[in-house]
């Protein structure tokens, strides 16, 4: 665990990236970087790619962090500075009934995302940005090219993990959880004759 200090989570919207990772900040004391954040400016407008590499140097560049999101077009900064990438592979029946309900939770709630950004149905259901399409369009590409890249990360001695359910992430989080509550050492006082 001491190892892991920079961690990515990738996966397909809907797969709970950024629950992991706001978990995995708060057992580790790491900070939590969410790509989403970075990239999405007011009124849904996005950052060049530019800015969102300038944004993302700056805040992987020093110290610890877990990082939520794929964005591959800045996979050179944050890959070769992780040590740690988990990938979230679960079944199209789990992530696009999430983001369906998470798509109408945020509209009933008017959920602030990412500043000032609100989902609206009309944008998931009538347009071609929608996230319903994103996950449609692209969780099969995950499934295919993510497991080559975390191929290619273990090679480079970088630790890549895969799960497949909830429940195995759940497992590992649990892991590390009674790891940083077990004492680095024997705290027993020995005996002396």
């Amino acid at each position: 665990m001491n190892s892991m200090r920079r961690i990515i989570i990738v996966g397909s919207s809907g797969s709970g990236k950024s629950t992991l990772a706001m978990r995995l900040s708060a057992v580790l004391s790491i900070p939590h970087i969410e790509i989403d954040a970075l990239h999405w400016k007011p009124n849904w407008v996005e950052s060049s790619t530019d800015e969102l590499r300038r944004k993302v140097d700056a805040a992987t560049r020093d110290g610890p962090w877990v990082m939520s999101g794929n964005y591959l077009q800045i996979k050179d900064l944050t890959w070769t500075r992780a040590d740690t990438i988990v990938f979230l592979d679960y079944p199209m029946s789990i992530v696009f009934p999430r983001v369906v309900w998470r798509t109408f939770w945020r509209w009933w709630n008017k959920e602030l995302l990412w500043g000032t950004n609100r989902e609206t149905l009309a944008k998931q259901f009538l347009t071609t940005d929608s996230i319903l399409l994103w996950v449609i369009n692209t969780w099969r590409k995950y499934r295919r090219d993510l497991p080559k890249r975390l191929c290619e990360a273990k090679a480079q001695g970088k630790t890549a993990l895969r799960f497949r359910t909830s429940e195995q992430a759940l497992r590992w989080v649990r892991t590390l959880v009674q790891e940083t509550l077990r004492p680095p050492f024997d705290t027993k006082p020995k005996r002396t004759s």
